[in-house]
């Protein structure tokens, strides 16, 4: 990540509403070049493929939720190393403790600002690559 730009997104999320005021946030506020997924299963083979310099991960899913969709994309060699936001309304202190504990870059609350997400989750990567 050391002095990398972000560019390329990778966000799971299953509720259709919040995808696409994600997309409007990302792609046509933050400029990023973003794929959705609506399951972990689906992120698991789009990420090796698209190879996302951040991965944005909704907890409750259904089928596979958060944690378990981080922990297989963990598994996986394209994955291992990629930085994972956690972007969820499960945010009670030992939730977050746990996502930290993951190795979370970061936990962004919903509901969120679709005005300043871009910006924030650039702040985010920019304090990581400084950190590095």
């Amino acid at each position: 990540m050391a002095g990398t730009l972000l560019h390329k997104i990778l966000y799971v999320e299953d509720d259709p509403d919040i995808q696409e005021i994600a997309r409007l946030a990302l792609i046509d506020v933050g400029g990023f070049d973003v794929r959705i997924c609506s399951f972990g299963r689906e992120a698991l083979q789009i990420a090796p493929v698209f190879s996302p310099d951040l991965i944005i991960l909704d907890v409750m899913m259904p089928d596979m939720d958060g944690i378990s969709t981080f922990k297989a994309l963990r598994d996986l060699e394209a994955t291992k190393h990629t930085s994972i936001i956690f972007l969820t309304a499960k945010v009670q202190p030992e939730e977050v403790k746990q996502y930290y504990a993951m190795g979370a870059l970061e936990v962004i609350y919903k509901p969120f600002d679709p005005l300043t997400l871009a910006d924030f989750i650039k702040q985010i990567w920019k304090k990581a690559s400084d950190e590095r």
